[in-house]
Formats: structure tokens, sequence, C-alpha cells
């Protein structure tokens, strides 16, 4: 019996030299191998953003709120204080903001303000997926869920990882995500198609 890289080298020569790269790259050809980890995301830490639906309410006082999408410019229009920038901002540092502004103008001295964020920014997911769109974002979506909202992996599918782009303060990013990574608002997820 010849020894196993005898027999190795007998098939290649068979089957001739496209085995032999097919092979390699099959150990180190991953799509998308050159790609950095993105930077892990944390849902905590979510800021407001333009296309954001949110709520901001007073307590006790009704007159006191708005329900608003985020339009371009970033700002939302609420009752007697005019303009108010949410853009960039935690919820909770727009509802300091607002009961700020309202103890400022001397319109309301110890207001407690709610913000809530009715709908979020979308999540694009494409390639390799069942059906690719756009998809709400939920707090605490992974990889995996937003994949699972595309109707789940096609057969052809690469499921190790995927690619991303970002949007970052500094502009758009991209890297590598993982299938338990947390996504972000406005996140284009590309799903790679598997080397067979």
């Amino acid at each position: 019996m010849l020894p196993l890289r005898h027999t190795l080298g007998a098939r290649t020569a068979r089957l001739g030299f496209p085995f032999v790269i097919t092979g390699a790259c099959l150990a180190g050809c991953a799509p998308g191998g050159d790609l950095t980890p993105i930077p892990r995301y944390d849902p905590a830490s979510y800021t407001i953003g333009v296309g954001d639906r949110i709520n901001v309410s007073t307590f006790g006082e009704n007159q006191f709120q708005t329900d608003a999408r985020v339009p371009v410019d970033g700002s939302i229009a609420f009752p007697l204080i005019g303009m108010v920038k949410a853009e960039g901002l935690t919820t909770r540092e727009l509802s300091e903001s607002v009961a700020t502004t309202l103890k400022d103008q001397h319109i309301l001295s110890n207001a407690r303000v709610t913000v809530q964020v009715l709908d979020y920014r979308p999540v694009s997911v494409i390639g390799e997926v069942e059906h690719g769109g756009q998809f709400s974002y939920q707090p605490g979506m992974t990889m995996l869920k937003a994949v699972a909202a595309a109707g789940g992996f096609s057969y052809r599918a690469f499921q190790d990882y995927a690619y991303v782009v970002r949007q970052e303060p500094g502009g758009a990013v991209v890297g590598r995500i993982e299938p338990q990574d947390y996504v972000k608002p406005d996140d284009v997820i590309k799903i790679y198609e598997r080397h067979f």
C-alpha cells in the first residue's frame, strides 16, 4: 500500500492542476477572508438618528408632548420651546436636554421628560438570503436575527460571517460581522456565496 502522500499525489496528477488551486483556496480563500472584524456595537449606547420616530412626553403635562420622525436636519419641533436637536443623542440625553430647556425658559421648573423610540431606522440584508431588503431594527438584534428577518440563509450562503457597511460619526466603515454580533440601525449586511 502506498503512503498517503503518494496516493494524494497520484490523484492530483489524474485530476489536474485546477484541483490543486481549488484545494488551496478552500483552506485560505474564504469569501471576505481579508476583512477585519467591525468594532462591536453595544445596543445600550444607541443614539437617535435621522429616520427614527420618537415620542417625547412630560409627566403630568400632556400639552408638552410630541411624536415625530427625525428629519434630515436632526431636530424636532417641541411645543413652546421650538426646535430641539435629537440626532446623535441617547434617549436619556434628549430627555435631559428638553427638561433643561423647559426650566431655563421658565416654563416648567421640575419637568420629568421621557423619550421613547417608536420606530427605528431599518437594517438592510442582501446577498445569499431568501428575501433581501430592509427590515425593522429591534434592540438587541444580532446578525443572525437580521438574516432570519430576511427569510434565512439561502442554500448557497456562507454562514460563518458577513460583510457589513456601518455608518459611524466619521463616515461609513466596512468590516466583518459574526452571527452573534449586534447589528446597528442603518447597517447594510451582505451574505456571501459559499465556495463549493
